[in-house]
């Protein structure tokens, strides 16, 4: 009886000690990310733009002007980063005649907030800049790339995607899924499990039902063609998640598996092969060109 009290105990002490240390990772992960991404970029003639958001923030940017009917595109960066990350994304859809907006998500670089929601605040972000983009160029086709939580935001935006084309590079279908391979990097099989434990423990922090987090559950509803990027090698959102992901959308539709490629900046990992396949994706649907383009990478 003793050693069954112990053993008792033990599991108790284990099981709270775990849960603290949940709850301090979720404290941790969510801490907001500011930081200053000055000077702007002396190669591009940027605007410095505020877009005033539902979620509580007012999201700073940085918008260049393209040349009149050649598309704009809105860029989204992913977790903990800032859209300075998307510098050379904007340098080259620019070089190609886009209009483009690179902006901070809420909690994220100089854009204020109280907590990453990884996606939950986010879409109300993505959502209003894509609406200030089509204020600012009404006669333009809009796209929108989303890199990881940029990716998730454009997906769960609440009154559903609202460009005309999108790009998903390294989305992970929901917010179970991507904890769990995250920890199972680390901790291995026992990462689904504490996966679990994780999302259950950061939901009253960042005041958001998990189980709502789901981009795959809206990535059928988009309406507008769909481009999904992944690497071959990524262990946070496996190729298996991203092939399930395609499966959900609607057509039309373009798949790219990125050979060798771990969670990484795909656009540096492959840059000329990249930005060929934007530029093409982005010219049929945005410039209605029916056919791919030779084009020079710069």
């Amino acid at each position: 009886m003793k050693l069954f009290r112990r053993l008792l105990l033990a599991i108790s002490a284990t099981t709270a000690v775990g849960g603290v240390s949940m709850v301090a990772a979720g404290f941790y992960l969510s801490e907001p990310a500011n930081r200053s991404v000055r000077p702007p970029p002396a190669e591009l003639a940027v605007v410095d733009v505020a877009i005033p958001s539902p979620s509580g923030s007012t999201l700073a940017g940085w918008f260049v002007q393209g040349r009149p009917h050649a598309g704009a595109v809105v860029l989204m960066h992913g977790w903990t980063s800032t859209r300075r990350s998307m510098l050379p994304r904007m340098q080259f859809l620019h070089d190609a005649g886009y209009s483009v907006l690179a902006f901070d998500f809420q909690a994220h670089g100089e854009s204020p907030g109280q907590r990453i929601t990884f996606g939950h605040l986010e879409s109300l972000d993505a959502e209003a800049a894509t609406a200030w983009m089509r204020k600012r160029l009404p006669e333009e086709k809009i796209g929108v790339i989303g890199v990881s939580l940029g990716g998730a935001a454009a997906l769960l935006e609440p009154h559903g995607f609202h460009g005309d084309a999108l790009v998903l590079e390294s989305v992970f279908p929901d917010m179970d899924r991507a904890v769990g391979d995250r920890l199972s990097r680390y901790i291995g099989a026992m990462g689904r499990v504490v996966a679990e434990i994780f999302v259950a423990a950061i939901e009253p922090i960042i005041h958001v039902d998990g189980g709502t987090l789901r981009p795959i559950d809206r990535i059928h509803d988009v309406g507008a063609p769909v481009f999904v990027i992944a690497g071959t090698k990524d262990t946070y959102t496996t190729i298996e998640e991203t092939r399930e992901m395609f499966a959900r959308a609607s057509e039309p539709k373009q798949l790219w598996e990125v050979d060798g490629a771990r969670h990484v900046d795909l656009e540096r990992f492959v840059r000329d092969e990249y930005r060929r396949r934007l530029l093409d994706f982005l010219g049929r649907y945005l410039r209605g060109e029916t056919a791919p383009v030779a084009r020079s990478i710069p």
